[in-house]
């Protein structure tokens, strides 16, 4: 990955300092008590302007409106209470050296009971930009689930910007260790909620480095049937010629101008797997949807989730 790529993919935001207790999955199937409640971010914590808005700025418009919990789960719950109630907590899945830790977004009155799992880009489930987008998908009723992939160590500004020192990086992560922790975070959304008998239903969200991980997982997944739905923001490094093993239907979302998720691989994906739509952004670049830049790309980000937040309601709870 060259220099300019790398920048492509935004500055990281600040990691945010955990404020739920920490908590460990010991026994498959084990239901844990989550009793932390996650309040939306404050102008004290995050720089934005509207209390509505999280992480990032955007003047008038509110990020969880009655509309999105209506969408996600028919709800009549009030529009602060949807978006304040979303309850946050630290877990550690599996045991060992075999462990991962991850952190989970529940939605409180409006839950509709449904498991997303979200991968996150190259600067790892901690990244504020990440979380946003998390906490904003719990605001539409789901439980988000958002692994770190990299244990720990993800991409850091600081680290150097050459090709070279990137996929140094890289290679410290290997794809069969990352694959493993992406599954078991699946066994125990599956544990968690469909054997519970919470939900028939899981969808799966990925972005950059991640969504090349969600074509990858949906393909491991033929067969098993985890995942009804999956939304793929601008994948790198995807391999094409997966799409003829995925079952679940996937939401392509990409810009024209993003040499990093190239137009001609998100079409082959969607020719190939069934029930794949592809949506490209004209004049959009990497990152635009979770990492807007300017007011231009705001609009289409606001597009972008609007899409995806109808993707998973058709596919997971309709």
């Amino acid at each position: 990955m060259a220099p300019a790529a790398i920048a492509a993919c935004g500055a990281p935001s600040p990691p945010r300092r955990s404020i739920a207790p920490s908590l460990r999955c010991a026994a498959p199937g084990a239901r844990p008590r989550h009793n932390h409640v996650l309040h939306r971010p404050s102008a004290a914590t995050l720089p934005v302007q509207k209390p509505h808005a999280v992480g990032r700025q955007r003047p008038g418009r509110a990020h969880c409106s009655q509309t999105e919990a209506v969408a996600a789960a028919s709800s009549t719950v009030d529009d602060d209470e949807a978006c304040e109630l979303v309850r946050g907590a630290d877990l550690v899945i599996g045991e060992g050296d075999d462990s991962v830790r991850a952190y989970l977004f529940e939605a409180v009155k409006n839950n509709n009971g449904t498991g997303i799992l979200l991968l996150s880009d190259i600067f790892g489930f901690e990244d504020s930009a990440t979380r946003d987008f998390a906490y904003r998908v719990a605001c539409n009723g789901y439980n988000v689930l958002v692994p770190d992939l990299f244990r720990g160590n993800p991409w850091r500004k600081s680290l150097p910007a050459e090709a070279e020192g990137f996929e140094q990086w890289l290679s410290g992560h290997a794809p069969a260790r990352v694959s493993g922790d992406v599954d078991a975070c699946t066994r125990w959304l599956v544990e968690e909620f469909t054997a519970a008998g919470d939900s028939k239903k899981l969808g799966v969200i990925g972005f950059c480095y991640g969504g090349g991980r969600l074509v990858e997982t949906l393909a491991r997944d033929a067969g098993k049937n985890a995942f009804s739905a999956g939304v793929c923001f601008y994948g790198s490094r995807m391999d094409a010629s997966l799409g003829d093993r995925i079952a679940a239907p996937v939401l392509f979302v990409c810009g024209d101008g993003d040499a990093l998720c190239p137009v001609e691989t998100v079409r082959e994906l969607e020719r190939r797997a069934r029930g794949a739509k592809a949506v490209v952004y004209a004049g959009r670049g990497h990152a635009f949807a979770h990492r807007p830049r300017s007011e231009e790309e705001d609009a289409d980000a606001e597009d972008a989730f609007n899409a995806m937040r109808s993707w998973m309601h058709d596919h997971l709870l309709a």
